[in-house]
């Protein structure tokens, strides 16, 4: 069995996109509840050094990769009906929802912390940009685990339906 590059791109695209989604969900449901029990100075400190950690190619070629190659199988899929409108819905939600939303909301954020001497900071002011970090940086994750989740399922969707043709 022969399995061309268009299938091969889907597939790529669909592993992508649901590494994506298991990390931004695993991280829902357990870094977040365990960060919200830690002190302030501990909560700063952790998600500094987890901000820069995860500037690793395996993260970018997650992160980045599932876009790039969600809109190349969407291209070649241009001609295919239903599966390209599926893959573009998928693609659209990916690049809105996870990408666009880390970029202009998590991102930001994160350099804000990042600039941050914590140790010149009285309790008070670290207790103050916590609060605001952390509200604002837990409801954009969620946002974009919701979208990569469903973009994930959307892109497993077209492969069922080209399984199926």
């Amino acid at each position: 069995m022969e399995i061309s590059f268009k299938s091969f791109t889907l597939f790529a695209a669909i592993i992508l996109t649901g590494l994506s989604a298991g990390l931004f969900y695993a991280w829902s449901v357990s870094v977040i509840p365990g960060t919200r029990k830690i002190i302030d100075i501990t909560y700063l400190e952790s998600m500094q050094s987890i901000n820069r950690a995860i500037l690793n190619p395996a993260f970018y070629l997650i992160f980045m990769g599932s876009p790039l190659v969600l809109a190349l199988s969407t291209f070649q899929h241009f001609k295919s009906g239903t599966i390209f409108w599926i893959l573009l819905a998928a693609t659209l939600l990916y690049l809105i929802g996870t990408f666009g939303v880390t970029i202009f909301g998590n991102v930001p954020l994160n350099d804000a912390l990042d600039a941050l001497d914590l140790v010149s900071l009285s309790d008070i002011e670290r207790s103050e940009f916590r609060n605001s970090y952390e509200t604002k940086w837990n409801r954009l994750h969620w946002i974009r685990a919701l979208f990569s989740v469903l973009a994930f399922i959307i892109s497993l969707i077209s492969l069922f339906i080209q399984i199926k043709n």
